[in-house]
């Protein structure tokens, strides 16, 4: 049983007459939650928002991102030219000068040069972008910043960090542009603290071998970004990370703002609480031990695994496989939840989740703020 499933959904119950005027399914952001989770990372930093990249990709709400400005936070992930050009925009809007945006993906072609065109328009913020080729630097806008992706074992992106050479070269080729190393540790979920620390830690000594085998070759990094949600603290507790003459050191988590229910069951020791649930009501009652609910897979994302979402304070309602508009749950005790109940699906992955909505509904202390785009979501089509 998921961490959450006993977890109460008060946060987001709203009076009947706010209630009566959604449609499910529906994006709910609690932000008071989003500034606790906020508070609690920026703790996890010791208190230093200088420590914290945060990951864009999955929050996607300009009023959301303003929380982590206001908290102090002035460097940024992300991972399309849509949300790049949205978190600019929200930082001119702030008044903010001087903050700095990485697009921690591997760009090319037509999306590096939307990316030039931003740095043009929004001189104020740093922009920077993944290279992992000698000739992506010829390629990339001069107005961009680039950081080195290093593959540490996720075998996604980056380059072998046993090729200090081939890393070196890249970095030498961009002169006063190399901005650092870039070392996203995703494939690490030990649900267990202690194996996932040890394996986080291996992972970093082989990066800090790498930093210093550059160092012999001329190559001074800046700065070194690691870590999502389950190697936050595997990362902010690795020592060489702080030692003197060590290049600056960021972690990135984005699902932290939101938490979900994969990060509650891996990473218990964040101490993070829900801010984003899917409302849906009870649509069918199609066997006397199973209701099903209007949000599908079209509203929850499904492909982290089963269950895509567990019901906030209902633990006897499991979540079965969505289809695109429903959501089957097996009642395993009590009697089952009349047509028409609210219930608040907490996803296995809020990433994916809140790109699907168009809009979601801002609420604190039990009433409706405001109904707001997810503007970072999907992609851009054109320069």
């Amino acid at each position: 049983m998921s961490r959450l499933a006993n977890a109460s959904p008060a946060p987001f119950t709203l009076p009947d007459a706010e209630l009566d005027r959604l449609l499910s399914p529906a994006l709910l952001i609690e932000m008071d939650a989003v500034r606790r989770n906020i508070r609690t990372i920026l703790a996890c930093c010791g208190g230093d928002p200088a420590r914290w990249r945060p990951h864009l990709k999955t929050t996607k709400i300009a009023p959301v991102w303003r929380e982590l400005v206001r908290a102090g936070v002035r460097q940024f992930k992300c991972a399309t030219t849509r949300e790049a050009a949205l978190m600019l925009q929200e930082l001119r809007a702030e008044n903010v000068r001087g903050a700095d945006l990485l697009v921690a993906y591997p760009c090319v072609g037509p999306a590096r040069l939307r990316l030039g065109d931003l740095a043009r328009r929004f001189p104020e913020t740093g922009l920077a972008q993944l290279c992992e080729e000698p000739e992506d630097v010829a390629a990339t806008p001069r107005e961009l910043g680039l950081f080195v992706d290093v593959n540490p074992g996720m075998d996604r992106t980056g380059l072998d960090p046993a090729g200090a050479e081939r890393i070196a070269a890249i970095a030498l080729r961009a002169g006063e542009r190399f901005r650092g190393i870039h070392f996203y540790d995703g494939h690490i979920h030990d649900v267990d603290y202690a194996p996932r620390r040890e394996k986080a830690h291996a992972t970093y000594a082989r990066l800090m071998e790498l930093v210093a085998r550059l160092r012999h070759d001329g190559v001074v990094v800046g700065e070194i970004i690691t870590s999502g949600t389950p190697t936050l603290r595997p990362a902010l507790d690795f020592a060489p990370f702080r030692e003197r003459g060590a290049p600056l050191h960021r972690v990135s988590p984005g699902t932290v703002v939101f938490h979900d229910q994969r990060s509650a069951d891996e990473t218990p020791e964040l101490d993070l609480v829900p801010a984003a649930v899917v409302l849906a009501r009870v649509v069918s009652r199609p066997s006397p031990a199973r209701v099903t609910c209007d949000a599908g897979s079209k509203s929850l994302a499904a492909e982290a695994g089963d269950p895509c979402a567990i019901v906030l304070g209902r633990p006897e309602l499991v979540a079965g496989r969505p289809s695109e508009e429903h959501l089957p749950l097996d009642v395993t005790s009590g009697p089952p939840p009349p047509r028409g109940t609210p219930i608040h699906l907490v996803p296995r992955h809020v990433c994916p989740t809140v790109n699907l909505a168009e809009q979601a509904v801002l609420i604190e202390k039990g009433r409706i703020l405001e109904i707001v785009a997810v503007a970072g979501r999907a992609h851009d089509l054109q320069r």
